[in-house]
């Protein structure tokens, strides 16, 4: 008896002509996220997705890595038999012992995509049920809510018997839509919104602001450990950390107090816009959620988006914190997300910020920083070319 593992697919089934392309992104996933496990085998036939663990490779440690992987809808481990009777009804009461031995309740589903097969699905079920309750007489039979549902699969060139699915990732494989970079800050929001992006089928970089000596190295640690609970869905992730000390100041010291943070903003926009472009992303991604502090109302949305030639993603525009966090919990960033260390977002928040900014007024602020003695442009040409860039692989 071979264990292997049954993939079935969500959104990819509805891609038509361009659903093989889908599928092979998604089996390279597979491969990846599986590797610091040992080698896998991933082949697709009669529209499933089948991985079969190689070379010792546990299959513990390959279904926890597989539901994570975007793509999937469930997942469930299988035991792959020959396509008889005789074998079959014994390896389902091996199998799914401990499922069974638990269980009050039990129903057989079956699945005949071979029809040279003898019997047919209905068949299978009777034959199977009868075989199940003769070696475990405390069960009962329920088509409706069982506590186990025992599956049999027959198949062009071996039968499968499941065990219990398990739910998948859902949404589509990174790498079929493109490469976006996350403005990521070491608060709650920003590593959702990457999980989210890619969640929908997108390669992530991204970019953090930092502010040395008014943000520590514990902030940048802190941003590359969310990263890297980020990474485990979606991949590695190239992260560039952009000095910002120096155009921070000079916001600070020569823009109106109440207009700091929007213009901070701005002029982020301005430095991720020129990183994202140079590692071939053609969005970015911001946490923002409407209304959820003084920058985030639409006012505000207004003037930072006019400083973007390339779409701003905000995946939790319309979510409530609780929303958010429940997000954060899943995947295991809300923790380290509350960590108390400052990220640059945090230094110089003005007292009684503007709420509904006005962009001519906006932009009329900014012009004091192109004078030539503040000279922003070679603030901002010297910042990129410091940025240092890190790739953050998954935390295993």
């Amino acid at each position: 008896m071979n264990e292997i593992i049954l993939i079935k697919n969500g959104e990819l089934a509805l891609k038509g002509l361009n659903r093989k392309s889908f599928e092979e992104v998604l089996a390279k996933n597979i491969q990846k996220a599986v590797a610091p496990y040992g080698p896998v085998k991933v082949w697709r036939a009669q529209s499933t997705m089948y991985v079969t663990p190689l070379d010792g490779t546990d299959i513990e440690d390959a279904v926890e890595a597989i539901a994570k992987v975007f793509g999937i809808a469930a997942l469930s481990r299988a035991a792959e038999v020959e396509k008889n009777m005789e074998v079959i009804l014994p390896t389902v009461c091996r199998y799914l012992h401990e499922e069974l031995e638990s269980a009050k309740t039990f129903k057989v589903n079956a699945k005949r995509a071979d029809k040279k097969f003898p019997l047919k699905s209905p068949d299978i079920c009777a034959v199977a049920g009868e075989y199940i309750l003769a070696r475990y007489p405390h069960l009962s039979v329920d088509v409706h809510e069982p506590d186990v549902t025992v599956t049999i699969e027959i198949r062009d060139t071996a039968a499968y018997i499941h065990k219990q699915p398990i739910r998948g990732a859902g949404g589509l494989p990174v790498g079929t839509g493109g490469r976006a970079c996350v403005m990521i800050s070491g608060g709650i929001d920003s590593p959702v919104a990457s999980w989210m992006m890619a969640k929908r089928g997108l390669e992530l970089s991204a970019v953090n602001f930092a502010s040395p000596p008014y943000t520590s190295k514990r902030a940048e640690d802190k941003v590359k450990d969310l990263l890297r609970k980020v990474a485990q869905w979606s991949g590695e992730i190239r992260l560039h950390i952009v000095p910002f000390t120096e155009i921070q100041e000079a916001i600070r010291d020569y823009c109106p107090e109440d207009m700091l943070t929007v213009i901070m903003r701005r002029y982020m926009i301005h430095i991720a816009q020129i990183i994202a472009r140079r590692d071939g992303a053609l969005a970015l991604v911001s946490g923002e959620s409407v209304g959820q502090v003084a920058s985030q109302t639409l006012r505000a949305l207004e003037c930072t988006d006019a400083a973007a030639d390339m779409p701003i993603l905000r995946p939790v525009i319309g979510m409530d914190k609780e929303e958010i966090v429940s997000i954060a919990r899943k995947i295991d960033t809300f923790d380290i997300s509350i960590l108390p260390f400052e990220d640059c977002c945090t230094v110089f928040t003005p007292k009684h910020p503007k709420t509904k900014p006005i962009l001519a007024k906006i932009i009329e602020a900014e012009k004091v920083l192109e004078r030539d003695e503040i000279n922003v442009a070679a603030m901002i040409e010297k910042a990129v070319n410091e940025t240092a860039v890190e790739v953050i692989r998954p935390e295993l």
